[in-house]
């Protein structure tokens, strides 16, 4: 006689317990200190939200809230307007050139 396979109910993702990501979310760090507005001349505070690439960080990676999310995307982007913030880092940046598709070592 063969095994049952999957007669039961199937686990939802948001009945799943445990993992990484359980519990409560971490509170914005801008709500913690009570920051009304982010300030785009704080480069040492913005770097934080800013990847190796020079890519803006997400609200899940950061943690910050809806409202101040956006405005660490604006003080980003006048940052880099005004040459306090690189558009891109050197450090993520190849010295070998890309290949094309067909071109391949033999």
């Amino acid at each position: 006689m063969a095994k049952a396979r999957g007669r039961g109910k199937p686990v939802r993702r948001r009945d799943k317990k445990g993992g990484p990501s359980s519990g409560r979310r971490k509170p914005c760090q801008h709500c913690r200190d009570k920051v009304e507005q982010v300030d785009y001349k704080d480069v040492a505070a913005l770097r934080r939200f800013i990847s190796e690439k020079g890519k803006i960080r997400s609200r899940r990676i950061t943690g910050s809230c809806r409202r101040h999310q956006v405005q660490i995307a604006r003080a980003v982007k006048r940052a880099r307007e005004l040459a306090l913030l690189p558009y891109v880092n050197e450090g993520g940046r190849d010295d070998n050139p890309r290949r094309e598709r067909g071109d391949r070592d033999r």
